[in-house]
């Protein structure tokens, strides 16, 4: 592993250990990271049709692997994508990928921007960090495995609500204070 892959992976494993399962954002992760049923991948490249090349990869991948071993996938790409209005619109050729290999309804794709910013928010709104992360990342999860999850857990539709709750009560300052944006290797 390099030693981009190394930081980014650690990068991503602290946000999923402090804001993810720490804040309590998605309460489902905490039993795949404990059973370390995560895959991590980078895709270094700048290029979004390389990054497009992993994700099928990963795909296939994923639906090909026993849940029991392998539930979910971070894709990050450290150097692609910046811009979130550039990554949002990406996320079009992700579906169309997701279409071709016709795992639509078997997996889906999540997504997680260090500028996530939702409609109607302000870039320095505090609800937009519930899908901020150290890096563009594409989360791939079996339909199956949310499906579950969802029937463990009664009120799943009132997470988003509760996450914003929290991270108003934390404010911005609480967010930074977790430490968990994107460091860099040296240069």
């Amino acid at each position: 592993m390099s030693e981009l892959e190394t930081i980014v992976t650690q990068d991503t494993q602290r946000w999923l250990e402090r804001a993810v399962v720490g804040l309590n954002l998605c309460p489902f992760a905490k039993s795949v990271m404990t059973k370390q049923r995560i895959r991590y991948r980078v895709c270094a490249s700048p290029q979004p049709q390389d990054l497009l090349h992993v994700l099928r990869e990963e795909l296939l991948y994923l639906s090909q692997s026993d849940p029991d071993v392998l539930d979910t996938t971070l894709l990050m790409a450290p150097n692609a994508l910046p811009d979130f209005l550039d990554f949002n619109d990406f996320l079009a050729d992700c579906d169309d990928v997701l279409q071709t290999l016709s795992l639509d309804g078997v997996l889906q794709i999540a997504d997680f921007h260090p500028h996530y910013q939702f409609g109607g928010t302000t870039p320095d709104d505090v609800s937009n960090c519930t899908n901020r992360s150290p890096y563009p990342t594409l989360h791939l999860l079996r339909e199956s495995s949310i499906d579950r999850a969802v029937q463990a857990y009664p009120d799943a539709a009132d997470i988003f609500e509760r996450n914003i709750e929290v991270l108003q009560n934390l404010g911005m300052q609480g967010w930074l204070a977790l430490g968990v944006q994107a460091s860099r290797p040296k240069d």
